[in-house]
C-alpha cells in the first residue's frame, strides 16, 4: 500500500532535543540537555489530596466531556493570576502551551506567510509553525531582547508579517530577560508596523531576585496573544496551558481547539482548579525559585572553576531554567556533543534554535534537573571534552 503524504507532513521534523535526550538514557550520563522541570518541585501530596477530593465530590462530572473553552473556575483563576485586567471570556484552556502555538499557527499562517521570531528562539515553536509552511525569519537581538532596528528592517523587507513570536522572560534557549525599556520600545514599534505579537511566557514565575517587567500583552492587549503554562510551576505531565486572546480572534482559536481535541482533560482541569483555590502557588513557587537559583549558582561556579583558559563564554540568567554558552572560534557544538557524551555529559547544540543562519558555536545548558554535585562533575566532564576537541583554535 503506497501512502501519499500531505505536503505539510514533509515540513514536520523530529525534535533535536528529543533525539539528544535518547543519548542521555545511557548509564552514567549527566544531562544538561532537557528542558524538563525538576521532579523535586512536583506537588505530589497536594495533587493526591485534590485527586481524592475531586473524585469524591464531583467524580462523574470530572470524568465526563466538558466545554472546549475550559473549566469556568479555572478560566477565572487564570484571569485573576495575570498582572493586567483580563476577562475570563478571553481565556482558552489548552492541552499544554504547545497546543496554544499549534492553534495560533493554524489560524494565522498561510503557506508562504512571513513569520518573525527572535533569533535564536524556542525550537518547539519552529516545529509548531513548520507544517503551515510559512517563511520564518529570525530577528537578532542582544542581552535586552529583540534589536528594534533589525526588527523594522526585517518587517519592512517584504509582505507584512503575520506575527512576531517571542519569549520576553528567561527565554528558551538563551535565558535572557527583556528589559523594561526594550519592552516599551518594542510595543511602540509593533504598533507602528501593525505587527501582531505572540507572547510566550512559560518561565516568567521562575525569577530569582526580582520579578520581570510587565508583559507585552499588558501594554497592547488588542495586539497580542499571550501563552502561559502550568508545566513549570506545577507539573508538565498534566498538559495544562492557556492562552489569552483578543475578542476578535477567540472564536477561531476555539474552533481550532475543538477540531484538535474537543477539550483539555476535564479531570486535570478540576484537579488544578482545586489546588489553586487557596493560594497554593504563592506558597509553592518560591521554593522552586530558591532551588533553581542555587543550581544556577552551582553551574556558574563550576564554569568559572573548570573553563579557565578554554575560551568558553556564557551568560548569567536572572531566572528560568537555561544558560547559553558559546565555544571558541573553530569549534562546533554539534561536533563536540559526541565527545561530551563519551565522557558522560550531554547538552543541546544551539544551531537548531535558529530560524535562519545558525551559530554552530552555541549550546544550551539546563541547570534544573541535575544536583549540585552532578553539575560540578558534569561541567568538569564538559571541560575535558572541549580540551579533546581536535580542531580547537585559540579564541
Amino acid at each position: 500500500m503506497a501512502w501519499t503524504l500531505a505536503r505539510r507532513a514533509h515540513a514536520m521534523n523530529p525534535s533535536v532535543i528529543r533525539e539528544v535526550l535518547k543519548l542521555t538514557e545511557r548509564p552514567g550520563i549527566i544531562s544538561f540537555a532537557g528542558g524538563l522541570p525538576s521532579p523535586k518541585t512536583f506537588p505530589v501530596d497536594a495533587f493526591a489530596e485534590s485527586c481524592a477530593r475531586v473524585l469524591r465530590e464531583d467524580g462523574q462530572v470530572a470524568l465526563q466531556y466538558s466545554a472546549s473553552e475550559g473549566l469556568p473556575l479555572l478560566r477565572e483563576q487564570v484571569a485573576a493570576m495575570l498582572p493586567w485586567p483580563v476577562d475570563p471570556a478571553q481565556v482558552l484552556i489548552t492541552t499544554g502551551s504547545q497546543q496554544g502555538l499549534d492553534l495560533v499557527a493554524k489560524i494565522l499562517i498561510d503557506p508562504g506567510s512571513r513569520v518573525l521570531v527572535e533569533d535564536p528562539t524556542y525550537l518547539g515553536a519552529l516545529q509548531a509553525f513548520a507544517p503551515m509552511e510559512p517563511q520564518v525569519e529570525g530577528v537578532p537581538g542582544d542581552d535586552e531582547g529583540v534589536d528594534l532596528q533589525a526588527l523594522r528592517r526585517v518587517a519592512r523587507a517584504g509582505a507584512a508579517p503575520r506575527m512576531l513570536y517571542l519569549l520576553p522572560n528567561f527565554q528558551n534557549p538563551t535565558g535572557r530577560l527583556m528589559s523594561e525599556a526594550r519592552r516599551q520600545a518594542l510595543v511602540q514599534a509593533a504598533q507602528e508596523l501593525d505587527l501582531p505579537l505572540i507572547e510566550d511566557n512559560p518561565y516568567g514565575e521562575l525569577w530569582f531576585d526580582a520579578p520581570p517587567p510587565a508583559p507585552l500583552s499588558a501594554r497592547r492587549p488588542e495586539g497580542c496573544i499571550y501563552l502561559g503554562s502550568f508545566s513549570k510551576v506545577l507539573s508538565p505531565g498534566l498538559r495544562l496551558g492557556y492562552l489569552i486572546a483578543p475578542a476578535a480572534l477567540y472564536p477561531k482559536l476555539l474552533q481550532a481547539k475543538q477540531a484538535a481535541d474537543l477539550h483539555t482533560p476535564s479531570f486535570n482541569q478540576r484537579m488544578v482548579a482545586d489546588v489553586l483555590r487557596d493560594g497554593f502557588l504563592d506558597r509553592h513557587v518560591p521554593g522552586i525559585r530558591a532551588l533553581y537559583k542555587a543550581q544556577r549558582d552551582a553551574m556558574l561556579a563550576a564554569l568559572e572553576r573548570e573553563m579557565t583558559g578554554l575560551g568558553l563564554e556564557w551568560n548569567r540568567p536572572a531566572g528560568g531554567m537555561f544558560l547559553w554558552a558559546r565555544l571558541p572560534r573553530g569549534m562546533d557544538a554539534t561536533e563536540l556533543l559526541p565527545l561530551a557524551v563519551e565522557r558522560g555529559v550531554a547538552f543541546v547544540p544551539g544551531a537548531p534554535f535558529h530560524a535562519g543562519e545558525s551559530d554552530p558555536r552555541t549550546l544550551r545548558l539546563s541547570f534544573v534537573t541535575a544536583t549540585r554535585e552532578q553539575i560540578a562533575t558534569g561541567i568538569a566532564r564538559l571541560a575535558q571534552a572541549i580540551r579533546a576537541y581536535p580542531l580547537r583554535q585559540a579564541a
